[in-house]
């Protein structure tokens, strides 16, 4: 069992760092063997930058890891030595975890998000569950419904699984980016519409829309803006802002006369995973074709070099722990 961890010693800075040895478990406790984690590469990398205020030096960032359970404590229901787990707390990576398995509010982001994993599903690409629960999460608060039309700007990983969960409820689903792999990635998952924005900016969606739900994964100062001038938002539409931002300004009179509204959502709960599973397990939410990385976590270093220069390179990456 490794005992390593990864850290952030500065700005800019990451670094191995030693966890020790598991102690002992408590009555609810589960003792998890980490063997893959997953970047979570927008909180990773404004974390590593200090981007909006966000992270704290020495840190340690990150909440997508697969793991064995190694020993579990007899009032620990549901989870018994040997099962594969997904664990999504904010613990960043690690080689090792005890968590209690205790009192779980399965609608909550505060509880231990600790899953059994199916034999039915890939394991590995278990370990990008946890931002694929962010977007889950958001086309449920934000109400998503079947036969409405929806706009995803941003086709890194949060948009990514904001489009598949959409199509997945039966929306008709727009993505936008600037890259054009990633517009080819969303294409062959499914997204009924791409349209790459560079030079076009928005003004050319404004012939499909208006859009029940705008989903802001891309987090572009102008966004908002834009909507509000090319008349991109339907009456009583939401506009989901999933895209971290130090702040928000808006129209006032976008959103009076339509009766619509501007929602945040982040974080992700049991039944967010759980959904999530039946849809891999059917095929309707694919990881695989999300995965540009896949290597050793002992190669974790130039992957947060990437990461700090050259993040449109990279959209899923998976650290495999194996030694």
């Amino acid at each position: 069992m490794r005992t390593l961890g990864i850290e952030y010693p500065e700005v800019g800075k990451m670094h191995f760092c030693d966890i020790g040895e598991p102690g002992e478990l408590g009555p609810y406790d589960i003792l998890m063997e980490t063997q893959y984690s997953g970047i979570t590469n927008g909180t990773e990398r404004h974390a590593l930058l200090f981007e909006h205020g966000f992270g704290i030096f020495p840190g340690r960032h990150g909440y997508q890891q697969v793991g064995i359970v190694k020993a579990a404590s007899e009032k620990a229901e549901g989870f018994q030595a040997g099962d594969w787990v997904y664990f999504g707390r904010y613990v960043g990576h690690r080689g090792w975890n005890i968590q209690s398995v205790h009192g779980a509010c399965d609608d909550s982001n505060d509880s231990h998000l600790t899953i059994k994993l199916p034999d039915t599903v890939n394991r590995k690409h278990c370990a990008l569950l946890g931002v694929a629960g962010v977007a889950m999460r958001g086309i449920r608060r934000l109400r998503v419904s079947a036969g409405q039309n929806i706009w995803v700007a941003g086709g890194g990983l949060i948009g990514q699984f904001s489009a598949q969960c959409a199509r997945a409820v039966g929306a008709r689903v727009t993505v936008t980016d600037i890259n054009n792999k990633r517009l080819q990635i969303a294409q062959e998952l499914g997204a009924d519409r791409v349209e790459n924005v560079r030079s076009k900016r928005v003004e050319c969606l404004k012939d499909e829309g208006p859009y029940d739900c705008i989903i802001d994964c891309c987090g572009v100062e102008s966004l908002l803006m834009d909507i509000h001038d090319h008349d991109l938002l339907a009456h009583r539409g939401i506009i989901g802002c999933m895209a971290v931002r130090p702040k928000v300004s808006f129209m006032w009179g976008m959103l009076h006369g339509r009766e619509a509204s501007i929602e945040v959502s982040c974080h992700y709960s049991l039944n967010d995973l759980r959904i999530l599973l039946h849809l891999m397990e059917k095929d309707v939410v694919r990881i695989a074709p999300l995965i540009t990385h896949e290597v050793s976590i002992d190669e974790a270093p130039k992957i947060y070099k990437l990461l700090h220069d050259s993040p449109g390179e990279m959209l899923g990456v998976v650290f495999d722990w194996a030694e």
